[in-house]
């Protein structure tokens, strides 16, 4: 099962960034829970300066910017 970490306070680029994840996730078949991390501390822990971000499992993969659902299901693949 994949881990997909929605890192941001909260936004609108962040609930588009969790729409997408989740939207790729299901296009590609996979098992996966969404985490919505919003505590800012854990944000700077991870290394991320700027939101909206995707970590998968761990790793930081997108920082900064909403990726499409084809680029998102690239980063899942």
């Amino acid at each position: 099962m994949k881990t997909l970490q929605i890192l941001g306070m909260g936004c609108s680029k962040c609930h588009l960034l969790t729409e997408r994840a989740e939207e790729a996730a299901k296009a590609l078949g996979l098992e996966y829970r969404v985490e919505k991390v919003t505590d800012l501390d854990a944000i700077v822990a991870s290394g991320v300066m700027v939101t909206p971000a995707l970590v998968v499992d761990g790793e930081v993969k997108v920082s900064g910017r909403v990726p499409t659902v084809d680029a998102i299901k690239a980063l899942l693949a």
